[in-house]
């Protein structure tokens, strides 16, 4: 297994090609892109499709074909749904695992069912979504595999010698690097919702679906579920998937100022957010903070209230549809990637914007007829 950072100059990047050893002879079959459709109580997590998306475009690029991988109980309730929807997306076919183990995600069984598959039908690249669950999963069939693994990937892509190019930041976000696993297969990495591009959804008939047996037995797996509790009444932030975000950064000077972020977000019908450093201030808590290594958002409007625009940040929202970036330093990064920049003092400019928002949007009063 080789992986190597991809930031060298010109003749660096001739001496990687050079250093590249012949695939072994036993990796030399592997075809195909696999993702992983990950099952949140009998639920497609968005990830999985967004990674659909993605899949193609390095299948159509490869020449092979895409492959949706589901693995849940043999109910049908769940994978049923999860088969439809990942040839609704982009697949040429499907493989299957039911089992009554996995019912719930356990690490053994989960492991064992996508180990057992990858060994059989050999893809050369297994993508999974940089969730909690596939976080998880990922990093222990990586190991398993004896293979290489990018975590938390912002640019997928076929290198001209067809290995997997895979980005991500580093060095706490200050730098991108593309990664390759050269002499393994297959190559896997995995990347956070909504960094992709959710692709269109296309019905149509459901094609090939391969079956596998998980051969396992419930005495073989230490891990055992007692319960599940719900989160669905958690008042934790729902950034990745809101449609309207308005962020606060160090240019509002006080955590009190964040107030101002909360109005404007709650007039206009949005969540909000902020950047790192307020979270390492303790003005908000972790869920809250937006970026790379926070959450990465795409929705139609993001306004960024003293936020610089570091490129930690960016990578987490440049998937929006509409930036309005406001700060008092007109040579500020995040400038370079808004479509609206306002160089004013947040301070003063959110609380004109809210009321603006609210007249605006307040319910007209209608005029009474009287006959």
């Amino acid at each position: 297994m080789m992986e190597i950072q991809k930031s060298e100059t010109p003749s660096q990047a001739t001496g990687r090609a050079g250093m590249k050893k012949e695939l072994p002879k036993h990796y030399q079959d592997h075809r195909h892109v696999w993702v992983f459709i990950e099952l949140e109580r009998g639920q497609v997590h968005p990830v999985s499709l967004e990674l659909l998306g993605e899949g193609r475009k390095l299948a159509d690029k490869l020449g092979v074909q895409l492959a949706g991988v589901v693995v849940g109980p043999p109910d049908g309730v769940g994978t049923g749904p999860a088969i439809a929807d990942a040839f609704a997306y982009g697949a040429d076919l499907a493989y299957l695992i039911e089992s009554p183990l996995l019912v719930d995600y356990r690490n053994e069984p989960f492991t064992k069912a996508l180990t057992d598959l990858v060994n059989s039908h050999k893809p050369e690249i297994l993508l999974l979504g940089a969730t909690t669950l596939g976080r998880d999963l990922a990093g222990s069939v990586a190991t398993t595999l004896q293979t290489g693994l990018t975590a938390d990937c912002t640019e997928l892509d076929v290198d001209v010698d067809g290995s997997l190019a895979a980005t991500r930041p580093t060095f706490g976000g200050s730098l991108l690097c593309t990664i390759y696993t050269l002499n393994c297969r297959p190559q896997m990495a995995t990347v956070r919702p909504r960094v992709m591009a959710m692709p269109q959804r296309v019905a149509k008939p459901i094609g090939r679906v391969i079956r596998h047996d998980l051969m396992m037995v419930e005495e073989e797996i230490i891990t055992k579920v007692l319960g599940f509790l719900s989160d669905s009444q958690s008042e934790d932030a729902n950034l990745a998937y809101a449609d309207v975000v308005v962020g606060g950064g160090l240019g509002l000077g006080a955590a009190e100022n964040l107030q101002h972020v909360k109005d404007l977000a709650r007039t206009i019908g949005g969540e909000f957010g902020c950047s790192r450093p307020l979270v390492q201030k303790g003005w908000m808590p972790f869920d809250r903070q937006i970026g790379q290594t926070g959450k990465t958002i795409r929705p139609k409007l993001y306004v960024a209230a003293g936020i610089s625009g570091a490129i930690q940040h960016r990578v987490g929202v440049e998937g929006a549809d509409f930036i309005v970036a406001i700060n008092t330093d007109r040579n500020a990064p995040i400038f370079d990637f808004a479509h609206v920049g306002v160089v004013a003092d947040a301070i003063r400019f959110l609380p004109a914007l809210t009321e603006a928002f609210t007249r605006r949007l307040a319910p007209r009063d209608h005029l009474k007829l009287v006959n």
